[in-house]
């Protein structure tokens, strides 16, 4: 990971004082802060992807173990609600699979924020997007880019198709149609997933990538419960899901190279840190420009990278400190560890960790 946004000395200092903070507020390595004497209170207002969700409560959860006198909401409505909630100040933070773009950035009116001001963008919930399926029989299956695009444009219609079998020998596939299932609001999961299908299959699947289905066909679910229940419900679906969701449906390994790599945790970080942040960002927003493309041994590429996001200057400066708070737990080992053992997320690395309590501390 490119660490270029903050200088060496604020780094050092800020590591130093979460690791601090971390230390008081967690007795004995729970992975969850402990109850103390916490003088914070308040109410924050968050809301977005609903891959987060389980995260979210568990963050939630612990945080307010170390804080009573705190209220967190987090409405999992889906990414861009979430962004749209934020950007009419009615939400303190939002969560979203997808960093704001740079005409978003540039067009501002971010409500919550002080006049002339942007936001910062977390990089706090690392998952890779599983490919599930229903299908009798059959728990895991090879799939190439190509392939997988094939499919969701509507291209390879049966699961006895030769894409398919020709990378599945001595898998007994099914004479049956494929019903492919994607989400029918605005989601930053299907921005990361028709990101993926344009960048590795470009020939098969010539959409841009976008948060919203670019086309009708297949089948139209609301937000991540609604795919994998229509997936789990239906007879020769498949669809696209945080793999923490996946539960017992079939899965997809994706060719990556001259492999098939099955998704984990520790495939999406290694595609995480091998990619630079976008370029031309404020300090404190740390987008990344994932590399979809990438041929290295056991990286997984379907990978979300879910953002919290909040103001670099709030409008307004009730709840200031209890962001960052909240933040800084979220960024901690402890909070990391939290969300992988809830929602299967990757913990982010150290020299992530410390671009991220950075742009935290720069929070007023």
């Amino acid at each position: 990971m490119n660490l270029k946004r903050f200088g060496a000395p604020a780094v050092i200092a800020m590591t130093a004082a979460l690791a601090l903070s971390s230390c008081a507020a967690n007795e004995g390595g729970s992975g969850e802060p402990a109850a103390t004497e916490s003088t914070l209170s308040g109410t924050l207002v968050g809301a977005g992807a609903s891959s987060q969700d389980s995260a979210q409560q568990a963050w939630i959860a612990g945080f307010q173990t170390a804080n009573p006198d705190v209220t967190i909401n987090y409405d999992p409505t889906g990414s861009g609600a979430g962004r749209d909630t934020f950007l009419s100040g009615a939400s303190d933070y939002a969560g979203s699979d997808r960093a704001f773009n740079d005409e978003e950035i540039a067009a501002g009116g971010f409500a919550k924020c002080a006049p002339d001001t942007s936001v910062v963008e977390l990089p706090l919930y690392i998952s890779p997007i599983a490919v599930i399926f229903n299908l009798e029989g059959v728990d895991s299956l090879n799939l190439d880019a190509a392939t997988i695009a094939g499919i969701f444009a509507g291209d390879i219609t049966n699961w006895n198709d030769e894409a398919i079998a020709a990378t599945n020998e001595g898998v007994e596939l099914p004479d049956q149609a494929i019903t492919p299932v994607h989400r029918s609001d605005d989601s930053g999961t299907t921005e990361n997933f028709t990101e993926y299908l344009g960048a590795a299959a470009p020939d098969v699947w010539t959409y841009e990538a976008d948060g919203v289905w670019p086309f009708e066909g297949g089948e139209g679910a609301q937000g991540t419960s609604g795919v994998v229940d229509a997936v789990t419900n239906g007879t020769g679906t498949i669809g696209y899901a945080d793999a923490s969701r996946a539960g017992d449906l079939g899965t997809v390994a994706v060719g990556v190279g001259g492999e098939f790599v099955e998704y984990s945790p520790e495939a999406a970080a290694a595609i995480v840190d091998a990619s630079p942040f976008v370029e031309g960002r404020a300090d404190g927003d740390l987008a990344i420009e994932l590399d979809r493309t990438s041929e290295e041994a056991g990286v997984y590429p379907i990978v979300l990278v879910s953002y919290l996001i909040a103001c670099q200057e709030y409008a307004e400066p009730e709840n200031v400190e209890l962001v960052k708070a909240y933040l800084s737990y979220i960024a901690s080992p402890e909070g990391q560890d939290v969300a992988a053992e809830s929602a299967g997320s990757a913990p982010i690395s150290d020299s992530l960790r410390e671009q991220v309590t950075a742009a935290i501390d720069s929070i007023q």
